[in-house]
């Protein structure tokens, strides 16, 4: 049957009291609605590129002039910001802006992290609820697409929709010079309004999610807290894009990393340093590796000890003060070291000898282990276990030696 009440609670503030409308939850396409509710004359909008080149209605969508932002080119968000900025300016001629900072369309079970475009420029905004009496509006990863969605909500007796406006919020000083905590506690207000918790998954979860489920993996595989792993360690999306074909390509175990894949990937037997590398990756001790604990791992436990001088003293160790290692000097220490078997070690050797002369060099041994920065940690542990079993023995010396005195 379609909308036949579009109902509108609150006070919606002038332009010059906010120049930005920050709408949430962004549940549905028919989010659009509220466009027309407010007026298309005295509004503005952000929208994603591709919905301008959509038959039919692109061409409503251009006519509106909305910002339109890039998925796939890297300076678009740059050049959206800035356009942003100068249509919400003070002498401005644009309407009041429109805009969903999540993103991307959630199931409405919580509040993703908010982009920070809106919150740029610093000034005050107006935070706005929408409110549905269906779940058939939801248009998620996961879920009925467009077509279903459309036709399940248009066979419901009577669809309504709230738009509220909550009290316009104004930045503190601090909030105007860290728009990430602007755009947090302005999603606390709107939570607290719904009732809702928040979460620091993001729109790039979302496209996350995508590519591991075009590797094989479960979609949740990609859900890794972006915004998360982004503010505490410093890693680009393209970081993280990029490991998940390497985390594909071990995980065997149900879309997780276990003891047995991990071993599988080193060509290493089940041993004490292999399972105290293990560890270091296994955060919560459950036994197995999920992706966000794999990029953690990465970033954390294997970037620090991939350095020259681990790397160096490694060689050393395996025999290369001569300049190369040999198969034979190869195999004898990763027998002793890890226990492998020789059939194991000479496939590794055959693996890092790429010119096949029998001899690995310095540059080669180095190449294979920025390839498989777990064998740095490896190497590390090994020389503390050597070094420990070194000091057991001199204390056991020293011991017998009182004793015969």
């Amino acid at each position: 049957m379609g909308f036949h009440y579009v109902s509108v609670k609150g006070q919606r503030a002038s332009r010059d009291e906010a120049p930005i409308c920050v709408i949430s939850p962004h549940t549905a396409f028919f989010d659009i609605l509220i466009m027309f509710v407010l007026g298309l004359p005295h509004t503005n909008s952000v929208s994603r590129e591709e919905n301008g080149k959509a038959p039919l209605a692109g061409t409503l969508v251009n006519l509106l002039q909305p910002v339109f932002v890039s998925r796939k080119q890297s300076n678009s968000r740059h050049n959206a910001s800035y356009e942003i900025s100068r249509r919400v300016q003070p002498n401005s001629l644009w309407p009041q802006l429109l805009m969903f900072p999540e993103g991307t369309c959630t199931n409405k079970t919580c509040l993703i992290n908010f982009k920070q475009g809106a919150f740029n420029p610093g000034l005050p905004v107006q935070p706005v609820v929408l409110h549905y009496n269906t779940d058939t509006v939801t248009w998620a990863y996961k879920g009925p697409q467009v077509l279903a969605s459309m036709w399940l909500t248009m066979c419901n007796f009577n669809n309504k929709l709230e738009i509220e406006f909550l009290p316009v919020y104004k930045p503190s000083e601090e909030e105007k010079r860290d728009p990430a905590l602007y755009a947090q506690n302005v999603r606390g207000v709107i939570a607290r309004s719904l009732n809702l918790p928040v979460t620091d998954h993001s729109f790039e979860d979302c496209l996350l999610m995508k590519q591991a489920k075009k590797h094989g993996l479960p979609m949740e595989a990609g859900a890794v807290e972006f915004h998360k792993l982004t503010v505490k360690l410093g890693l680009k999306f393209s970081d993280i894009k990029e490991q998940l074909p390497k985390y594909a390509a071990i995980a065997n175990s149900k879309g997780y990393i276990s003891i047995e894949d991990f071993a599988e990937y080193l060509k290493l037997p089940v041993s004490p340093a292999l399972e105290e590398v293990f560890a270091m990756y296994d955060r919560d001790g459950s036994g197995k590796i999920d992706f966000r604990e794999y990029v953690i791992g990465c970033s954390l436990v294997s970037k620090p000890a991939k350095t020259e001088e681990t790397i160096t003293m490694a060689f050393k160790l395996f025999g290369g003060e001569k300049g190369y290692i040999t198969k034979d000097e190869l195999v004898q220490i990763l027998k002793n070291a890890f226990k492998m078997k020789d059939e194991g070690a000479e496939e590794l050797f055959n693996q890092i000898d790429v010119n096949k002369t029998g001899q690995i060099t310095y540059d080669q041994f180095k190449a294979y282990a920025d390839e498989k920065p777990e064998y740095a940690s490896l190497f590390n542990i090994y020389q503390e276990l050597t070094n420990s079993e070194t000091t057991k023995t001199d204390s056991n010396v020293n011991n017998s030696k009182d004793k015969t005195d």
